[in-house]
This record gives C-alpha cells, structure tokens and sequence, in this order.
C-alpha cells in the first residue's frame, strides 16, 4: 500500500497564544483531487434562503414544499443554472455514489430535518442517481434512528451507523487516521469513517445551526471532521481543549477534504447554549433559513455571528469569553458559565489550512427571502 505519512503542523502558529500546537501525524494513502471539494468550486460564495413560513414555531411542523422551494433557489442561486435539475447535475452524475452527512448529536430535539435531507435525496435521484447509491450517515445508531429519516426517501436508500454497537471499530479505515496525542490518553488514533474512503464518490454535509460548549459552534467543519473521524471527543477532556486546531486537521485529510462537494446548512432551527445537544428547550430558536456553499470555513464564519448575536441578545457569555472565573466542572444550563473554553478561532484555523474564506470582508453572501 503507498501510504503518504506526513507532519500537518498547519502553518499557523500566530493563533496560539499561550499554547502549542500538537504534533499531528496524519497517514493516507489518498493523494487529493485534481479539483478539490473544499473549499470547492465556490470558494467565499454563500448563498443564503429564508422563509419565515418554512416552520411553525408553535408546533414546529415543517412544511415541506416550501423547504424544497428554499433548496430549489438555494442550489440554483449557487450555481447560476436555470433549472433545478442542472443546478444538481452540476455536482453529480447518474455513477456517483453519495453519502449524505446528517447531524443527528441532539436528535429528536434538533437535528438534520428529515425534510431537508428528504429534498436532497428527491433531487439526486431527479438526475439518475439510484436510490441505493444514495446513503445518509451518522457515527451513532440511537441517533440516526430517532429521526426516522427512513419516512422521508423513497424505499433502497440507505440510513445507517458507522459505529453499530456504539464502540465498534468495523466501521473505521485502519489505514486513513490521524494520530495525536493530547491528554496522555491510551489511544490516540482518530480514524476515517471506512465507507468515506472506500465506497462514497462524493459527500454533502448537511449540519445544523448550534453552539458548541468546547469549539464555540458546531456547523460545517465541525460537523464533516468530527462527525467522519473516531475517538474524537478526546480533544475536550478538559477545560483548555484542542478543539481550535483538531477540527481543521480532520476535514484537510483525503479523501474527505477531496469528497466532500457541498454544503447544505440546516437553519430552520438552531441552538444557542448547551450544543451540540439540546436538553433545554428554552436554548432553541428558529433563524428559518438554510446556506448553501462549496466553503464551510466562510459558511462557519457567518454562523458564528448569528450565534454570537442571539447569545448577545439572551444575556449570554459571548463565543470569545475565555475567562477561567466563567468555567464550571458542570454542563452550564443558563448561558452565564462555561464547561469549556471555547475556540470558535477553529474557523480561521481552518482558513489558514487552505478550507475555504475566513475574512468577512471577502465573503460574498447573497441573500433571498421567499
């Protein structure tokens, strides 16, 4: 096997004030794509839809024909194409075989609406691709089936769990992994999800809009690193975390960084304290929009103000606050403390890794309301 092993040192020390940053060594025998998929083909470009009619905050029904209207403009809008169908074609083809990249960590509470990833299946399959090269992927099996994605796409579609029992290593590439060691821990290994390198030819990353106790948010970057690698939560074991320079170092590795095309951010509902999970229904709110991008690092950016602003707005402890006298041992349930100290700077880490846009001011961000 021609395995490339290589130091990924990342190049961006500057960001590290009173730290430094772990040695990763970072083994694949997958060199990248010709054209890779992040920051893709739109690089800085994000495309952003809201209907202030696509959920009832009520009852919190999602109507689904106005998502697939906001996922119809979206895409269009992305890629400059007339018709849904080219817009989609321009991504995928009738051979490719797809992996859908829920979020399912806070499930059924929030979560990658089944109407949302629903649409997104309806559209592959609008352009030739067969149901059973379509898969929607979680880590965790209790997770992915309190969602019941299942009711929402056509029948040979395939919803599963990498890890089945939780635990379980079958599911993981041995030969694809990044090794670093932070707290002294036994293992040290973080491998690639094994369908990533072996079966999928592309991936959409469909993640929620949500705070993050350790790396401030949890949106694109988060969502395709963490939720593709094992032995990942190991990075916040304690209050000082490893967070800001992990997630960028798993979403560079191959082929995940190469695979993965595009990035379809689920707005509707979000989480502003207490993510990635949601155990207090007074943390969630309704943005009621959904982005659309090739670039996570300038989709993340954006994220991060709105979740900045709704703290703000909350009376919370802001993304940034990184004073020890706001750290508690507990899960902090009103926005005041911190369990963590949190490193939303992941985003610009990520940007200094080549993953896409992390200056506003470069940023082109369209905005439609339906």
């Amino acid at each position: 096997m021609d395995r490339r092993t290589f130091l990924q040192l990342a190049g961006a020390p500057a960001l590290l004030a009173t730290s430094d940053l772990p040695a990763y060594r970072v083994v694949s025998r997958y060199p990248p794509a010709s054209k890779l998929g992040m920051p893709g083909r739109y690089r800085g470009a994000v495309i952003r839809v809201h209907s202030e009619s696509v959920i009832d905050t009520g009852t919190e029904q999602v109507d689904g024909n106005i998502a697939g209207q906001m996922l119809s403009k979206g895409m269009r809008a992305l890629t400059g194409e007339k018709s849904d169908r080219d817009a989609w074609a321009s991504f995928f083809s009738p051979d490719d075989v797809i992996g859908i990249k829920v979020n399912c960590s806070g499930a059924p509470n929030i979560m990658s609406t089944p109407e949302v990833v629903g649409g997104v299946a309806a559209n592959l399959i609008g352009i030739g691709v067969k149901p059973s090269q379509i898969y929607i992927y979680e880590r965790f099996l209790d997770q992915i089936n309190s969602v019941h994605y299942d009711r929402y796409v056509p029948t040979g579609v395939h919803i599963l769990a990498v890890e089945n029992p939780r635990g379980s290593i079958l599911g993981y590439d041995p030969g694809t992994y990044v090794e670093v060691n932070f707290f002294g821990e036994d293992d040290t290994r973080s491998n690639l999800v094994r369908l990533v390198s072996e079966r999928f030819t592309k991936i959409i990353n469909i993640p929620n809009m949500k705070d993050h106790g350790a790396a401030g948010v949890t949106g694109c970057l988060k969502n395709i690193a963490y939720g593709d690698f094992s032995n990942v939560a190991r990075s916040h074991m304690r209050e000082k975390t490893h967070t800001l320079s992990f997630i960028g170092t798993l979403a560079s590795v191959e082929p995940l960084r190469s695979k993965t095309v595009l990035h379809i951010m689920d707005g509707l509902r979000g989480v502003w304290q207490g993510g990635p999970f949601l155990r207090d229904k007074r943390f969630r709110f309704f943005p009621k929009l959904m982005m659309f991008g090739t670039d996570p690092v300038a989709m993340d950016r954006l994220l991060l103000d709105i979740i900045e602003e709704k703290r703000k707005a909350e009376g919370a402890l802001s993304l940034w606050d990184r004073s020890m006298a706001n750290i508690t041992q507990r899960a902090a349930n009103d926005g005041l403390r911190n369990q963590f100290i949190r490193e939303p700077g992941h985003i610009e880490f990520a940007a200094k890794l080549g993953l896409g846009e992390g200056e506003k001011s470069r940023i082109r961000l369209t905005s439609i309301d339906l």
